[in-house]
C-alpha cells in the first residue's frame, strides 16, 4: 500500500543484500519509493535477488568505505532518506578478521556519514547500530543512558559507529537517529552458523542442531520485519521532528530474554521435532547476558512491536522450508 510520505521517495539502502536490507527494501517498495541499493558483493540468494525485488530498485555497485562513490551516489539519485545497514555482523568473522569489521563498521559509518554531511538534498538518516554497542554490563537491561563500551572486535566496532553518528548530530546538526536493535532472525539469513537458521536447516536435514556455546548465553531476539517497520518508521518521525530526535538512539526490542537453549527448543517444538542439540562450549569473546530496554521507544515514539517470538520464529520456519525444498 502506498504510503504518501514514502511515495516517489529516493532511498539510498546499504547492506540491502544483507538480512535486515532485504526485508527492509520491501517495505519501501510496498509503500512506493523509489529505492536506490547498495551493493559490494552479488549474493545470488539473498532475498533481494530471490524476490525478485532486484529488479525494481536501482543497484549501485560500490564499497561503503568508498567515501567519494557514496557522495556520487547521494547527489546523483538526488538521495533523501539513507538507511545505512551495511556491516560485517558475525562476530567469529570479526575475531578472526578485525580489520576488515573496523573498515566496514567504522570507516564505512563516518564515510557514509561525511558523503551525507556534504550532501545537501539528505534530510534523514537512520543508522542501525547494535545492542552489542553496549558491551558487557553488570546492570542489566540497558537502556539508551548505558554507556558504550564494547570490548571485543565486534562490540567495539558497533560502539565506535554509534559515537561517530552522535558526534556528527551534535558537531554538525546531521540529522541522524540511530537503532539499537537485539539479535534479528528471519527469513532470508544465509549465515548458517548462525542459530536460528543453522538450527533450522539442521532440522529439515535430519541432523542435530549444533550450539557452539554452552547454550546458556542470553540474548534478545528481534524479528526482521519488525526491524524494517522500525527503520521507516523513525525516517518519518525523523522528517516531522528533526530537532528533537537528531542524534537520539533508540533499542528496540521484544524485552523478553532467552537463553540459545530455550531458543533451540522453541524452534525444535514449532518443527515437530525430536533431535536432541550438540553443544560444543566453544564461543570465545562474546557477551554472556544481554536484554534491552524499549521504554524509551515506547514512551517517545509510540512504538510496539509487531510480533512475539513465537510468531516470528513461525514465519521464519516457513520461510526456510520453502527456501531449502
Amino acid at each position: 500500500m502506498t504510503n504518501v510520505f514514502w511515495q516517489d521517495r529516493p532511498v539510498l539502502v546499504t547492506g540491502a543484500t544483507g538480512l535486515v536490507g532485504g526485508w527492509t527494501v520491501k517495505r519501501l517498495l510496498a509503500a512506493g519509493a523509489h529505492v536506490v541499493c547498495l551493493v559490494r558483493d552479488w549474493i545470488p540468494e539473498a532475498e533481494l535477488l530471490l524476490s525478485g525485488d532486484i529488479g525494481r530498485v536501482t543497484v549501485v555497485r560500490a564499497d561503503i568505505r568508498d567515501q567519494a562513490a557514496l557522495e556520487r551516489i547521494l547527489g546523483e539519485h538526488e538521495i533523501d532518506t539513507v538507511i545505512h545497514l551495511a556491516a560485517q555482523t558475525i562476530v567469529g568473522i570479526a575475531n578472526r578478521n578485525p580489520i576488515s569489521t573496523f573498515e566496514t563498521n567504522i570507516q564505512g559509518t563516518w564515510n557514509l556519514l561525511e558523503a551525507c554531511r556534504r550532501s545537501p538534498l539528505v534530510k534523514q538518516i537512520v543508522n542501525a547500530s547494535s545492542d552489542k554497542a553496549y558491551g558487557d554490563q553488570e546492570s542489566l537491561p540497558y537502556d539508551e543512558l548505558t554507556p558504550l563500551q564494547g570490548r571485543h572486535p565486534y562490540d567495539v566496532s558497533k560502539s565506535c559507529a554509534d559515537l561517530i553518528a552522535g558526534a556528527y548530530a551534535k558537531s554538525y546538526g546531521l540529522p541522524v537517529v540511530t537503532t539499537r536493535c537485539g539479535n534479528f532472525y528471519g527469513g532470508g539469513d544465509l549465515n548458517w552458523n548462525r542459530i536460528v537458521p543453522g538450527t533450522i536447516r539442521s532440522v529439515l536435514r535430519g541432523q542435530p542442531p549444533v550450539i557452539r556455546s554452552d547454550g546458556e548465553f542470553v540474548r534478545d531476539y528481534f524479528y526482521v520485519d519488525d526491524g524494517a517497520a522500525v527503520y521507516m518508521m523513525l525516517a518519518e518521525q525523523l522528517a516531522q521532528r528533526r530537532e528533537e530526535l537528531t542524534g537520539e538512539a533508540f533499542n528496540f526490542s521484544n524485552e523478553i530474554q532467552v537463553t540459545v537453549n530455550q531458543l533451540v527448543a522453541k524452534i525444535l517444538d514449532a518443527m515437530g521435532s525430536n533431535l536432541k542439540p550438540v553443544i560444543l562450549n566453544e564461543a570465545s569473546n562474546e557477551i554472556r547476558h544481554q536484554y534491552l530496554s524499549a521504554q524509551k521507544a515506547r514512551k517517545l515514539l509510540g512504538w510496539s512491536a509487531l510480533y512475539t517470538l513465537e510468531e516470528g520464529l513461525s514465519a521464519t520456519v516457513t520461510w526456510y522450508k520453502e527456501f531449502l525444498a
